[in-house]
């Protein structure tokens, strides 16, 4: 697949190095020369200097003969403008990264198909979609929805109060046979190896393990695991970015108690003007004092974006110490994700990793119309329409050739979440939710194709 990345920021670069990976044909295009040489150094793809909206450079990268352009520099006008003259050049497809989230909100209404711009991504939103989801799921640290939860993966840290720890996949089945859920996928304690699990494979305590389950099925995990659903009202921001913003609004309409910190004045008074049901405090987050005079310790969730990661991670770090139930903080390193649970933080949220897991589905073999990486794992989650010419059209999944890292974790079909076993039998417009490690994609996507 020949891909055009505009933009070697962070996004982007992020972007080039999992594509890389896939083998694709990869060309990213910047201004910037520094950006452009580590990307050149590091990568195995062709890097061009030069202003992505240049014609010129856009045929210097044979657009042409393009199945994809994907413009994610820090400017939404340039990369809006890039998409539309790609498209226009003779471009396949085309995706833009914006930070106006009322472009998504009203895409339909503008048509921005007709401009040639196929599809938008805000980080932004998603980061803010994605806090608002871990606060619904407050015991969980990570979670991710299929078809409006139909499906739902959870992950968690297994404890030695959990029901199954010491059982085996095969044995939690039987002694719970009403349990509707598929473990996918095990990371264990101290280590950097994941493992798909078996039904001989053991829970051990502190695993961190994600599920996917239907509607009923949370509620059964949420008992065997021990853990308790917390109700998160009272909320606490650090930081009015954009992602502070749209979520103490989202938070706002939903009822919560917001309370959001952010040590520019003028940036504070915009913020009370454009939020009147949220309570904006000028003050600079970092001193404890002033957290503790707001009133932290009675905080529910303490959610800390600004975009300093360092200050992120202190904060959150000083929350769990006065209570908060739920602590999360807006990383930019991704380093810092192997980090998260060791260091007593709920969940390390990433912008990159975000936007990127929302494009690199339109790069995916089939027909994929989700995807996440695991936080932590080196897993990924899919989500395929199977078509009347799949290979698994019709067939039962126990006769399914299926790599052994990988495994189903559900179905939906309707609109039902379906806890799929052996003797399911897959049928065209189904949706199979598929957890496979990096060695097995290509495998698994033939079966869908």
């Amino acid at each position: 697949m020949k891909i055009i990345i505009a933009g070697a920021g962070e996004v982007g670069f992020h972007l080039a190095k999992l594509l890389s990976f896939e083998s694709q044909d990869i060309t990213l295009i910047d201004t910037n020369r520094d950006s452009l040489a580590y990307a050149d150094t590091h990568l195995d793809i062709r890097v061009i200097r030069g202003d992505a909206t240049s014609i010129s450079v856009l045929r210097d990268s044979k657009v042409a003969r393009t199945d994809l352009v994907i413009a994610v520099t820090s400017s939404e006008t340039t990369n809006i403008t890039v998409c539309v003259l790609a498209k226009q050049l003779g471009a396949k497809r085309t995706i833009a990264r914006i930070s106006n989230t009322e472009f998504i909100e009203n895409k339909d209404e503008v048509g921005f198909t007709k401009f040639g711009i196929d599809e938008l991504i805000s980080p932004e939103s998603l980061a803010a979609n994605e806090i608002e989801l871990l606060l619904n799921q407050s015991a969980f640290n990570d979670t991710y929805e299929f078809e409006d939860g139909a499906l739902t993966m959870i992950g968690l840290s297994l404890s030695r109060t959990t029901a199954f720890v010491g059982k085996t996949v095969r044995e939690v089945g039987k002694e719970y046979p009403e349990l509707k859920y598929v473990p996918i996928a095990i990371q264990r304690y101290g280590t950097q190896y994941t493992l798909i699990p078996r039904g001989d494979t053991k829970f051990k305590e502190g695993d961190q393990v994600y599920f996917t389950t239907t509607r009923t099925g949370v509620d059964h995990i949420y008992k065997l695991s021990g853990k308790v659903r917390e109700e998160i009202k009272n909320v606490m921001i650090l930081g009015g970015s954009n992602i502070g913003c749209k979520t103490a609004n989202d938070l706002c309409k939903n009822s919560f108690n917001v309370k959001l910190i952010e040590n520019d004045k003028n940036k504070a008074f915009e913020i009370a003007d454009d939020l009147p049901n949220c309570l904006v405090i000028n003050g600079d987050g970092r001193n404890v004092e002033l957290l503790q005079e707001e009133s932290i310790s009675d905080m529910d969730a303490f959610i800390s974006v600004t975009g300093n990661s360092e200050t992120n991670i202190m904060s959150c770090l000083v929350a769990k110490s006065k209570g908060v139930k739920k602590a999360i903080a807006l990383v930019e390193n991704m380093d810092y994700f192997q980090l998260s649970h060791s260091i007593g933080i709920d969940t390390l949220i990433n912008k990159k990793l975000l936007a990127a897991n929302n494009i690199f589905r339109y790069v995916r073999k089939g027909e994929v119309v989700a995807m996440t990486k695991l936080n932590n794992m080196n897993a990924e989650l899919l989500e395929f329409i199977v078509s009347p010419t799949s290979k698994v059209c019709d067939m039962v999944i126990k006769e399914i050739d299926f790599p052994r890292s990988a495994v189903i974790g559900g179905v939906v079909r309707n609109g039902e979440g379906i806890i799929a076993l052996g003797d399911f039998k897959i049928q065209s417009g189904d949706r199979i939710v598929v957890c496979c490690l990096p060695q097995s994609i290509a495998k698994v996507e033939k079966l869908f194709v």
